[in-house]
């Protein structure tokens, strides 16, 4: 009807109310809405809602109830909105924001113009009786003992967590188990039994599924290259510390290396202590460390202990969502690794707020690049339709590597409207990845890495045909380490010590490096025989070659018979085998940085110095603060030990992830990210010696957005005003400015922030940890602060007030800051116009700590 009334030019005269008994999910209204209803009335929702309060199972008046599930799916609705970027129901509604899968292009062109079906499937015959079978099985005569008809009972389907009869699930108990077993016993023959049930499943669940390799002159095995050389392209997906215990996360990293791949840290940070090999001379140390949104732990330290430096855009499981990790998973050790205080909500924004763009995100690796000029740079990207042009566009952002992260990976933490609604499968995003790099002319440049849900050797070597030189495994090593899926993870009651911070539970964690090494071993094994059946010798051989790929035939009526893989299986023919996988370096264009004179300076033990600044000098100070995290860690240099100046136009990220010890002041002015993941130095900014003499700084903007991001330490003063999302989410840093945009202080978890000015809207927005100092002339700060997670108080104690004057002190010596001068002259009368942000949860905190 919707589509109807717009080719007829009649939509905008009418609303459509969908009025109907099969939504309940969140989910179900999002499609409605989005598909072109106005409104929704689940009115059999409302007619059980009832039934409950009158049978007393539900202990609320039914007013009560329905407003409570209103409230629900009201919340669940603008959840989604977050995740697809979009303020307004009224901006969603009718967008058709989604992606058909297994719906044929015919009725996907008629009924929902716009949508993507790249496989096509089942038309207007399959889904009518797809929605008459439910009917027909409610209303199903069920002889009851007195001879009448008994209603059925309504079995539960199974559908987010396995029932036996119910929905089929990749992982069920018997699977699982077998696996478990074949990694403790070290067991080839239940290996194999393991394979067989998730390579020959009855019911086909993966793309991947429905496909199969076509066989060639068989080779004898012994040519096949060792099982070595395939387990070092193996990788363990980002799992967080502080998700997952340190036994969890620690016994999977010390596998990885112990089989030469690479265990990934996830976005909580490492801690320092894994750097070092350990006296046995196993290694802890994570070889990936992560570089997510909430950048917790990012310091110049962590980053040169890696080998890969990976970039999270998206995750497989919950495209979209920032992480969260619930104070109560928050310990000491976690706390000290992230940079935060113990008990303290950790939330990750959605976006990273320094990659805005592709240019944005070239920025970012660049500057990763300066500081860790020996690991890779890699981005990690969700299986989506259009994800080939944004590959392309990070291969020419110089990204070394992209990983294609698939709906099937999962945690057990991420809301259930994502677990079955966001996100593809791993194939199809895989595949347009290939094509299009391929296609492009940069598929040469980078490594293409499969992430959702991998298993046996079989869904390697499919990965591989469709274009993957690398793999990444995740819950099968939870399996192995015990994880007996009962979906608790971010409660923390793991009743097998992998995804919990409980003392008490932790100690019940039975998993060992060794059984994740047999695993790996089986897989690696299982490949090399089926590439010898394929008649080669080397993975390599087999890297984009989707032409050796064919479906398996399906029966005729049957709805997997209704789908088309040609475009899934495409083949660039004649294309040479080193434009289908890496074969040349980036480059990455560190040669003649302003850092090498820095470098210099410091090694000749001068340690000081005048430098001129252009807008074209990116990233100065990260190589520097790289090269002093690698010999002294995140200790540094004594304070002010290096010392230098510069004059002119600073470019992006002017202080990057600068040291302990190094001071910069800068006369002139700044781009966006000054100070990004400052960990521990000093950057003073000032007006250029030749400002006018009429020229206030207060009054004029003198560096750019999103300064300090992910700062862990050190201190900044800033003369002037500077743009949008000052300090977000800030862990550690000390600052004063004299003006700020929106969004200032946003996801902030540590570190103080003192502002002499005005501030845009949104101040403090998703604030848990830290404390902002604002000084308030005009009296109307508490209209351009978000109070959702803070409380305003004046400077109430003597601590408050020593603390504010401290940090004026110190702005006034590194500017000269004549405001901060006049405040100060004037303390008796002017400290009554500064307001605490103090975030709720953080005071009560701090209210229960001892004296």
């Amino acid at each position: 009807v919707h589509a109807h009334l717009i080719s007829a030019r009649k939509r905008f005269q009418i609303d459509l109310i969908a009025e109907t008994a099969e939504p309940r999910e969140t989910m179900h209204f999002a499609l409605l809405l989005g598909c072109g209803a106005n409104a929704v009335n689940p009115y059999l929702v409302y007619a059980l809602l009832e039934e409950k309060v009158k049978s007393r199972e539900l202990p609320l008046d039914f007013r009560a109830a329905e407003a409570n599930y209103i409230d629900a799916v009201s919340k669940g609705l603008l959840k989604i909105l977050s995740k697809m970027g979009i303020a307004t129901m009224r901006s969603y509604r009718a967008g058709c924001l989604f992606e058909a899968l297994g719906v044929s292009e015919s009725v996907v062109e008629k009924y929902f113009p716009g949508v993507v079906s790249r496989i096509g499937g089942i038309g207007l015959e399959e889904i009518a009786e797809e929605a008459l079978a439910p009917h027909r099985e409610a209303y199903a005569a069920v002889p009851a003992a007195d001879g009448a008809d008994a209603v059925p009972a309504l079995e539960n389907p199974g559908f987010y967590r396995f029932r036996r009869g119910g929905e089929a699930h990749a992982w069920a108990p018997a699977s699982a188990g077998a696996l478990r077993l074949a990694a403790r016993k070290n067991d080839p023959a239940k290996y194999a039994e393991f394979a067989k049930s998730v390579n020959e499943k009855a019911e086909k669940i993966f793309l991947r599924d429905f496909l199969d390799f076509r066989r060639g002159n068989a080779i004898p095995l012994e040519r096949v290259e060792p099982a070595e050389a395939i387990m070092r392209r193996f990788v363990s997906g980002a799992m967080s510390f502080g998700s997952i215990s340190k036994e969890a996360h620690e016994t999977i990293a010390v596998a990885m290396n112990l089989i030469g791949g690479r265990s990934n840290s996830g976005e909580g940070g490492e801690d320092p202590a894994r750097f070092a090999p350990r006296e046995d001379g196993t290694s802890a140390r994570s070889a990936i460390k992560q570089v997510a949104s909430g950048r917790f732990g990012v310091t110049a330290e962590y980053l040169v202990n890696a080998d890969e430096i990976q970039i999270k855009i998206a995750q497989g499981a919950k495209p979209g969502e920032g992480g969260q990790l619930p104070g109560f998973k928050v310990d000491e050790v976690i706390a000290r690794t992230r940079h935060a205080m113990p008990g303290i909500t950790l939330i990750s924004p959605p976006p990273h707020h320094d990659v805005y763009s592709i240019e944005d995100l070239a920025e970012l690796i660049f500057d990763l690049k300066n500081v860790n000029p020996r690991a890779n740079v890699t981005v990690k990207l969700v299986s989506e339709s259009g994800v080939g042009a944004v590959a392309a566009g990070v291969a020419k952002a110089r990204a070394d590597g992209i990983t294609i992260s698939g709906a099937e990976g999962g945690t057990g933490a991420a809301p259930l409207s994502s677990v079955k609604w966001a996100g593809l499968p791993l194939e199809l995003g895989l595949a347009e990845a290939q094509q299009t790099l391929v296609r492009n002319r940069l598929r040469g440049k980078v490594v293409l890495q499969a992430d959702g849900q991998l298993k046996t050797g079989r869904d390697v070597v499919i990965s591989a045909l469709l274009g993957a030189e690398e793999f990444g495994f995740s819950t099968a090593l939870l399996i192995i380490l015990g994880c007996v899926q009962c979906r608790s993870c971010h409660l923390n009651t793991c009743p097998v010590g992998i995804a919990t911070q409980n003392p008490a539970l932790r100690e019940r964690f039975s998993g060992k490096a060794e059984h994740i090494v047999s695993y790996f071993r089986f897989v690696a094994e299982e490949v090399r025989g089926i590439l010898a059946e394929m008649g080669f010798e080397k993975l390599d051989d087999i890297v984009g070659r989707a032409d050796l790929l064919s479906r398996v035939p399906a029966e005729d009526g049957t709805k997997a018979a209704r789908l088309d893989f040609s475009r899934l299986l495409h083949f660039e023919a004649g294309t040479r085998p080193e434009a289908r996988r890496k074969s040349v370096a980036q480059e990455h264009g560190l040669a003649g940085a302003l850092d090498e004179k820095l470098l210099s300076a410091a090694r000749d033990g001068n340690g000081a110095g005048t430098f001129e600044i252009r807008n074209t000098d990116r990233a100065v100070g990260a190589m520097l603060s790289g090269e002093i995290a690698r010999a002294h860690g995140n200790a540094g240099l004594p304070e002010d030990s290096l010392r230098f100046v510069f004059r002119g136009s600073a470019g992006q990220s002017f202080g990057a992830f600068l040291a302990r010890g190094i001071s910069f002041r800068l006369e002139g002015d700044a781009n966006d990210y000054l100070g990004k993941g400052l960990s521990g130095g000093k950057i003073a900014v000032v007006p250029a010696a030749d400002a006018r003499a009429d020229f206030l700084p207060e009054k004029n903007v003198i560096a750019g957005n999103t300064l300090l991001y992910g700062a862990t330490g050190g201190e900044v003063f800033i003369r002037g005003q500077v743009g949008e999302r000052f300090c977000v989410r800030n862990s550690g840093a000390s600052a004063v400015v004299e003006g700020v945009g929106d969004h200032a202080c946003e996801y902030m978890t540590g570190g103080r922030v003192v502002v002499l000015g005005e501030t845009g809207r949104n101040f403090a927005a998703g604030m848990s940890g830290g404390i902002a100092y604002v000084y308030d002339t005009r009296g109307d700060f508490d209209y351009f602060c978000n109070m959702d997670s803070v409380e305003l108080t004046l400077l109430e104690t003597p601590e408050d007030e020593r603390e504010v004057r401290s940090l004026l002190e110190k702005h006034v010596a590194a500017t000269g800051s004549l405001l901060a001068r006049r405040i100060l002259g004037a303390w008796e009368t002017e400290r009554s116009r500064f307001l605490r942000v103090l975030p709720t949860e953080y005071a009560a905190l701090l209210a229960r700590r001892p004296a």
